[in-house]
């Protein structure tokens, strides 16, 4: 499959700058980092979360986990984690479980974690299983403008 259309497009309209690398298939954003040589702290996630009736897609980098709690302070209400079913309807033209990390082209809120704002090179799954993505902070920062910020993992 490679990157998905709607994340390609969301890059090219940004004029951000991209590369993409193949691996082999993995099930998780940390496994992908560990198989593709890439810090798992520069590998940024996408988790869906269920919040004020509709859906929050909060990204952290892949060796952390988001905390609840933290993004319910951050956002004012109550969220939790939403199911893969739900995940899937949200993201048509990606796998499942491969879960983006731009709500914006989605139609998804988003909410970010501090400790990408601090990585030289942020990279995340294209869509599928078996393409990373690869951005500079300074793309990583376009991508991400306006988009809430705080410390939303553990």
């Amino acid at each position: 499959m490679g990157i998905a259309l709607t994340m390609q497009e969301y890059l090219e309209d940004n004029h951000v700058p991209y590369d993409i690398a193949r691996h082999g298939k993995t099930g998780s954003s940390a496994m992908t980092a560990q198989a593709s040589h890439v810090p798992g702290n520069e590998m940024a996630k996408g988790v869906v979360l269920r919040w004020d009736g509709g859906y929050l897609l909060a990204v952290v980098p892949a060796t952390s986990h988001v905390d609840l709690e933290r993004v319910r302070k951050l956002v004012g209400e109550k969220v939790e984690l939403a199911t893969e079913d739900e995940t899937s309807t949200l993201f048509p033209d990606c796998d499942t479980g491969a879960v983006p990390i731009f709500g914006a082209p989605y139609r998804v809120a988003c909410v970010v974690d501090d400790e990408l704002d601090m990585r030289k090179d942020i990279y995340f799954e294209g869509g599928d299983h078996r393409t990373l993505v690869h951005v500079s902070r300074d793309g990583f920062e376009r991508l991400m403008y306006g988009i809430p910020h705080g410390r939303i993992s553990g």
